[in-house]
């Protein structure tokens, strides 16, 4: 291809998709951030904005020729395009879009996807084992699992999308599932937190939990419709799904809750929301606006049963990366299997449109290697850096707090708040009469004096 054949919109709307999912990382800084108790604010947030750093270097470096830098094995890429070696000339172009655009937008992708993790270890992790996990488990999995499901190259690509032929149009099974099998296997290393169903560990911050939602939502047309690589149909239909579907998944949520618990809360629409998101990420291309509902309303329902399975089965997944993630992304591409329609961009048709059960093997099958594997090595990443570095903070650190421990920072400075010169009136009332008292006789001779 030459310059000539670059799309000026279509390189616009892939730029700024990229800039979308970007924002989704400090999105999810502020919903985990806001799930975790008071004194594991910053860490969780640092947790986030880390891989921001690591990943992008890694990405750059190695990550985005081991990902699409050709195939080897049908499992990974190669060195051929190694620090983005020849990508800034001017004939470097992928379809219709500068291949510098197409690196920066699956950068953000790379990014996001260890992110997701860490909700699951939330208030019990050191810093330094995070950034070291986030290092390998990012080359060894999510590098090859990007490969082998979004590198298509006429049948010599990578084996789930290429060779196997299941779909995943923006993530569920690359991003979602892959995350969530790795976050089960970090909380089961780790173990679980000081006081688990004993001490109450409820969100500190509504608030935050729900901008960060809603930073998500807004980014996640940038994840699903910037997918397309477009500027056009595909991307507008994707755009629509995702909508719809999340907003049913809200409902399906509210709906449960309402049920099992009586009330509908905030964190259960933040939560429902993020459900959907999930779930219609891989299906987005492959469903009609209508089936989108459908998966949305299931997905939302689903999910809210299955937070409750860590208390089940006794692994303590602090921020439900699981129940959300793992089971969101497999319910939205096992729904390609049944819901998806030729009539949509992924033309594909499911058990519902008569397409018969060929679909759905495919989707189950590219699932289960993914989720097999990334568990495996995250387990075995994780007890090799807890046995080294040490993975997991002191018992009295962690009861002190992660903030203090590993930053030397608290999220609200209380004391100063009170304006008393460091004194807390709540804690020491003491001190605070005395302040109050000092502060009048030092008016008073002001007064005088004057």
């Amino acid at each position: 291809m030459t310059l000539m054949e670059i799309n000026a919109g279509d390189t616009a709307w892939v730029l700024v998709s990229a800039a979308l999912v970007m924002l989704m990382t400090p999105g999810l800084a502020f919903f985990y951030g806001g799930m975790v108790r008071v004194k594991s604010v910053l860490n969780m947030m640092m947790m986030s904005a880390i891989t921001i750093a690591v990943v992008t270097l890694l990405w750059v470096l190695v990550g985005y020729s081991l990902t699409f830098g050709g195939d080897t094995g049908h499992v990974i890429g190669n060195f051929s395009e190694v620090g983005l070696s020849g990508l800034i000339s001017p004939d470097a172009v992928s379809g219709t879009i500068p291949t510098l655009a197409f690196v920066a937008f699956q950068l953000m992708f790379a990014i996001i996807t260890p992110a997701l993790i860490s909700g699951a270890i939330a208030d019990r992790a050191s810093f330094r084992g995070w950034i070291v996990f986030v290092v390998g488990w990012t080359t060894l999995v999510y590098f090859p699992v990007a490969h082998s499901v979004w590198f298509l190259d006429d049948g010599n690509g990578g084996w789930i999308g290429d060779k196997l032929g299941a779909i995943d149009f923006a993530g569920g099974t690359a991003v979602h599932v892959n995350a969530g099998a790795a976050a089960l296997a970090l909380a089961i290393v780790l173990g679980k937190r000081i006081g688990w169903r004993k001490d109450p560990m409820r969100p500190h911050s509504l608030p935050l939990v729900v901008l960060g939602a809603a930073l998500l939502w807004f980014g996640w047309f940038g994840f699903n419709a910037g997918s397309a690589l477009s500027a056009g149909t595909t991307a507008a239909v994707t755009f629509v799904n995702t909508q719809v579907a999340t907003a049913a998944a809200v409902i399906g949520w509210l709906i449960v809750e309402r049920i099992r618990h009586g009330k509908a809360t905030t964190l259960g629409m933040a939560s429902g929301a993020i459900a959907g998101l999930v779930a219609i990420t891989p299906a987005c291309g492959a469903l009609t606006p209508v089936g989108s509902i459908i998966l949305g309303l299931v997905a939302g329902g689903i999910c809210a049963f299955a937070v409750s399975l860590k208390y089940k089965f006794g692994f303590d997944d602090s921020l439900d990366v699981v129940g959300v993630h793992l089971v969101g992304g497999l319910v939205g591409s096992l729904a390609i299997g049944f819901l998806g329609t030729a009539a949509a961009p992924s033309a594909v048709d499911g058990l519902f449109y008569g397409g018969g059960a060929s679909q759905l093997g495919k989707q189950a099958l590219a699932n289960l290697v993914v989720a097999v594997y990334s568990f495996t090595v995250a387990f075995l990443l994780g007890k090799v850096i807890d046995k080294t570095i040490g993975f997991r903070v002191k018992e009295d650190d962690e009861v002190a707090g992660v903030d203090q421990v590993e930053h030397a920072e608290t999220a609200y400075d209380f004391l100063g708040a009170s304006g008393l010169r460091g004194h807390s009136p709540l804690a020491r009332p003491q001190a605070a009469a005395e302040v109050d008292d000092n502060e009048t006789t030092e008016a008073s001779k002001e007064g005088a004096n004057a």
